[in-house]
């Protein structure tokens, strides 16, 4: 068929679009007229105008929506519209619309918006608009469906669609209180209205516009829509987004005196209760429940929310929704983890073997089977169940619990192996499987080990900034300075940007190197790129203090110590304070960033260094 991606591509526009007068088709059709090439596909057009029907929701259209739509043009004779008024279609704009029609055709999708959004300014036509409208929204460009849906609400202001999807539109635009009026539009129409898309991002609108959508908000229940649950619950949400409980709870008084058991305004009700610490928080959720027990989403929700605070009344009702239905692989792994949570492992085992056996979840299963085995002291079945996990995101979690056990039980040369036929299974995953085995190494102190392995992966990925990096990391970790500067300094040849390295080139002159001047411009250039990031005020404040100037450095330390409490950074806060005779200060924040990791390295090396035991205070 002529138009048949469009007929499956796009919602049909309401009709009157491409209706052509009799007289414009015998104009056009003239052989004395410019037109005459192109009289049959005009004729065309106006048949394909005339399967056009009014197709509207209250959704923005997408790919799906509209492949079904066309599957049921297909399989329905509908009866044929009613007649609507004839319109001729101005001789300018018959080239540009077949044009946009046939680049619809050949799937020049930029084409056919272009068009028919100049060609909805030109008419002034609704359906056109309608049509603009439909194809943006399919190609997910939101300020063309914006431009065209906002001449389809002027054109069709008590148009159902045109209105709740310009209101969408305008919540995602962070424009929520623009939005409240086209709703109210399709809420006085007699149709539901998507009021929720109120709260889309209503947590980062300013103070005053929370506060402006909160009264134009009111000002709609007190006139027109007070019976409308979903702006009464809107509203109580709103109360709820901005912390003001007691305001949420007086608002879904009337919520309830509408729908005694609104799904949500119970689980809102629950969350209320809870954070209050109200006696039977769930009350009214369980007479809902009560009253209708087939009701299986409030039931989720009811079950959840008791995890929190029973747990054995959670597992029953998770196992009431579980039983009918046996194969929801995520209510038994729910039930798995409900499960491991009250310590009982072999329930929790026999639901994770269930969802196996439906082939679902499985690698999050395996690896959660694995990490059972693991706390069980059941090394060699744990090794056997991460081996299970597949390539996905659970696959690297698995890797490093291998690794782990393996490295644990002094098998070296195992997770050597391991680490090789991983990386033969997925070539896609080679380097960043590079990447992990080396900090294995790294946090287990096997130096040697682990340059060996980085030499071996950066002969395979030269341009690898991540390898060259942890290379570089290991180089200085042995005291190799020269070498870890050649692999920083690559870095920053490529990327003269890249601030981490910047700062650690920087950071390592300074702290291995009498290089002060160097090391503080290399840091000056990271901080221009990262002013507020703590590792680099720590560097700054680092090489400030070994060119003697104690005041600033404190400054810049006390500001990483603030927002990155890090025991590396209380190490050096703390010298600057000593240095600077503030031993009060430094001993209350090196005793504060012991107890917190009693066993840090660069600590425990400052407090040795100036001859201060601390230890015995953090122990007890």
């Amino acid at each position: 068929m002529l138009f048949d991606p469009l007929i499956r591509h796009f919602r049909t526009p309401p009709a009157g679009l491409f209706r052509l007068s009799p007289a414009a088709v015998t104009r056009i059709s003239d052989p004395a007229d410019s037109g005459c090439r192109v009289a049959r596909l005009v004729a065309t057009l106006v048949a394909f105008a005339a399967l056009s029907g009014c197709a509207t929701n209250n959704q923005i259209v997408d790919s799906e929506d509209l492949d079904q739509q066309a599957d049921s043009v297909a399989k329905v004779d509908s009866p044929p519209p009613p007649p609507v008024p004839e319109r001729p279609i101005p001789e300018a704009s018959v080239y540009p619309l077949l044009l946009a029609e046939f680049a619809l055709r050949r799937r020049d999708f930029d084409t056919a918006l272009d068009t028919y959004l100049d060609q909805a300014d030109v008419l002034q036509d609704p359906a056109v608009s309608a049509h603009a409208t439909h194809l943006a929204q399919y190609l997910q460009r939101e300020r063309e469906a914006f431009r065209a849906v906002r001449l389809w609400v002027e054109l069709e202001p008590d148009n159902v669609e045109a209105n709740s999807t310009l209101a969408t539109l305008l919540a995602r635009q962070g424009r929520n209180r623009e939005a409240l009026p086209y709703l109210a539009a399709v809420a006085r129409a007699g149709e539901k209205a998507k009021f929720p898309v109120l709260l889309n991002r209503y947590k980062a609108l300013r103070p005053a516009d929370q506060v402006g959508l909160d009264s134009d908000t009111q000002a709609l229940l007190d006139d027109d829509l007070g019976d409308d649950v979903s702006l009464r619950l809107t509203h109580a949400l709103m109360a709820e987004e901005r912390g003001d409980a007691a305001a949420a709870r007086a608002r879904l008084a009337p919520v309830f005196a509408l729908e005694p058991y609104q799904r949500q305004a119970l689980i809102l009700e629950a969350k209320l209760n809870l954070a209050d610490g109200v006696d039977e928080p769930l009350a009214r959720m369980e007479e809902a429940l009560d009253e209708d027990p087939s009701r299986t989403e409030l039931r989720l929700q009811y079950a959840r929310l008791l995890a929190s605070q029973d747990m054995g009344a959670a597992r029953k009702q998770f196992e009431i929704l579980s039983a009918e239905a046996p194969h929801n692989a995520d209510l038994l792994f729910s039930l798995a983890l409900i499960n491991h949570e009250l310590e009982d492992n072999a329930a929790a085992k026999v639901y994770l073997q269930q969802v196996i056996a439906l082939n679902k979840r499985t690698d999050e299963a395996y690896l959660f089977l694995g990490q059972i085995a693991r706390t069980e002291e059941e090394l060699d079945e744990a090794v056997q169940l991460f081996q299970q996990v597949g390539d996905g995101t659970d696959l690297m979690k698995a890797t490093i619990s291998i690794a782990q056990i393996q490295i644990g039980r002094g098998q070296d040369q195992e997770l050597s192996a391991y680490m090789d036929r991983l990386r033969q299974s997925y070539p896609h995953r080679k380097e960043q499987l590079f990447a992990l085995e080396a900090n294995i190494y790294n946090e287990t102190d096997r130096d040697e080990q682990g340059l060996e392995l980085l030499d071996r992966a950066i002969n395979e990925f030269p341009e690898s900034d991540n390898l060259r990096y942890a290379r570089s990391v290991a180089h200085e970790r042995t005291g190799n300075i020269p070498a870890a500067e050649t692999d920083l300094r690559a870095i920053i040849d490529r990327d003269p940007e890249n601030s981490t390295a910047l700062n650690a080139l920087g950071y390592t002159l300074a702290n291995r190197t009498d290089r002060y001047d160097e090391a503080k411009v290399l840091i000056e250039k990271a901080l221009a790129l990262s002013p507020n990031e703590p590792a680099i005020l720590d560097s700054m404040g680092w090489v400030l203090f070994r060119q003697g100037d104690l005041e600033n450095a404190q400054q810049y330390l006390t500001r990483a110590y603030a927002s990155f409490p890090d025991p590396e950074v209380a190490a050096h806060l703390g010298e600057v304070l000593w240095a600077s005779g503030n031993t009060t200060g430094a001993m209350a924040v090196w005793r504060g960033a012991l107890q917190e990791d009693p066993q840090h390295a660069v600590l425990n090396e400052t407090l040795t260094r100036l001859g201060i035991s601390l230890q015995a205070d953090a122990e007890s």
